[in-house]
Order: structure tokens, then sequence, then C-alpha cells
């Protein structure tokens, strides 16, 4: 994904409280909402619709592992993966701003012993995790965002 996309050409997400979140993130480059609760740090994460072929936008809670970030496609364990991930996975190239920095990112999915360590690693971030794979068969996935250089 360009960096220098027109952001009229981005749709962001359609709950309430998480547009609210990216256009306070936005319009501060990162200064409002990159904390989220309890200093939580959150990404914008920018992905082309499969069906739709909209670039749509949505806020996560991310971690590190080296140079790369990591979100959880959670759902709050709802039965189904949200949109955005079920998006990145017909279009990995996706767009990421972390504070004030707009990135090109390739998305990949861990699996094995490196999911497992991710997954540990964002639970510390985000305890909830844990209760919402009880609340689901599917096993959550943990997404990897590698920066393109």
């Amino acid at each position: 994904m360009s960096e220098d996309r027109n952001p009229a050409e981005v749709v962001d997400s359609p709950t309430s409280f998480v547009a609210e979140h990216i256009r306070a993130y936005v319009e501060s480059s990162g200064e409002q909402g990159h904390e989220w609760k309890e200093g939580v740090p959150t990404l914008l994460l920018t992905v082309l619709g499969r069906k739709s072929g909209v670039w749509r936008r949505t806020a996560l809670i991310y971690g590190r592992d080296g140079d790369n970030y990591v979100v959880v496609a959670s759902k709050g364990g709802a039965p189904k993966h949200p949109s955005w991930f079920l998006n990145l996975a017909d279009h990995p190239e996706v767009g990421i701003q972390v504070g004030a920095e707009k990135l090109t990112a390739r998305a990949r999915v861990a699996q094995g012993e490196e999911r497992a360590r991710l997954w540990d690693r964002m639970a510390q971030i985000w305890p909830d995790y844990n209760a919402y794979q009880t609340r689901t068969d599917r096993e959550i996935p943990i997404v990897v965002l590698e920066p393109v250089k």
C-alpha cells in the first residue's frame, strides 16, 4: 500500500467507538489514540477489501517482535474471524500507522511455536485474549506485520 494514498479513499470501521478512535489517531498523528486503555498500544491497520476493493481501516492492539508488529484477530472471541483478517488473507500487503509513522507491511499468520510465543506476548499486553479464546472453537489467529523495506 502506498503511503501517499488519499485518506478520503479509506473507509474507517463502522463500529462507532473504533471510528472515533481512528479519527483522533489520524488527526493527532497518533498523539491521541496510540495509547489506549491503561496504556495499551494501538496501531491503525488498513487493508484492501476482498469483495469491495475498498481500503478499510481499523484500530488494533499491537505488540512487537523485533522489527515486526503483531496483532490478534480475536473479534472478542466471536465464532467468525474479523473482516479485516479475511481481507488481509486475500491481500497481504497492508498499511499500518504506528503513532505518526506510516508504513507498508506484509501480513502473515504465525504458526506453531511462533504462534504460541506470540500469543503469550500478546496476552501479557491484553490478558482478555485468553478469555476470548475460551469463547470460540476457532483458533484465534496471530498476525505478524512485516514492514516492507
